[in-house]
Formats: C-alpha cells, structure tokens, sequence
C-alpha cells in the first residue's frame, strides 16, 4: 500500500513563508495537497497531475503556492508565500484519483501550519 510522509509544518509569521514536502513509497501519477483549518471540512489546496498533465489551485491559493514534484525522490513539495493567518490548518498530501477530496484514495498523516503574529 502507498504510504505518504509530509513535513514542514511550522509556526510563522503573516507574510511569511514555508516549504511544505509529501515523500510517497512509490511513484504516484496524480497527488494533491489538502487543508483542514478547526471546525472546517477538509479542502483541496493544489494538485499536481500527470496523467493529463496539469496542476491545480484552488482560488485562494493562487499566485501564492506553487506545488512541484521531485519524481526522482518520488516527493511532492508546496511553497507558501506571503502566508495568512487564515491559511493555518492541518495540511494533508494525498494520491488522488482526481483533485478533490473524494478523489483521495490514500491520505498522509498531516502536518501543521500556523500563521499567527
């Protein structure tokens, strides 16, 4: 079974920004970066696909976060820039069937983003 590693995680400042990384066991086609801030349902961030090639943002992401994948090291990254307190949550990487959260067939552990001053 696919087994997914994020890291990254980390307390910063608003403006800030952070690089987060998912290491797979394997080589997956299609991978996607989610979020899940207290007391909200779980949302799609980015995706980065293969097979059709192509990426994915959602809107409140865009030109901030960049998602990128390093299929030598079968690792996926996301940079951050100019993070805001309302970007804090859990983030999760994800091999996807398609990019949304019922297109997720194996999830990561998660790791935790705050943006706070």
């Amino acid at each position: 079974e696919v087994q997914l590693v994020e890291s990254g995680g980390a307390l910063v400042q608003p403006g800030g920004s952070l690089r987060l990384s998912c290491d797979a066991s394997e080589d997956i086609e299609r991978m996607g970066w989610f979020r899940q801030a207290p007391g909200k349902e779980r949302e799609r961030v980015a995706c980065h696909l293969r097979s059709p090639s192509g990426t994915y943002y959602a809107d409140s992401v865009k030109g901030r976060f960049s998602v990128s994948r390093d299929s030598a090291k079968n690792t996926m990254y996301l940079q951050m820039n100019s993070l805001k307190p309302e970007d804090s949550g859990m983030y999760y990487c994800a091999a996807v069937k398609y990019c949304a959260t019922t297109g997720v067939y194996v999830w990561g552990q998660g790791t935790q983003v705050i943006v706070s001053s």
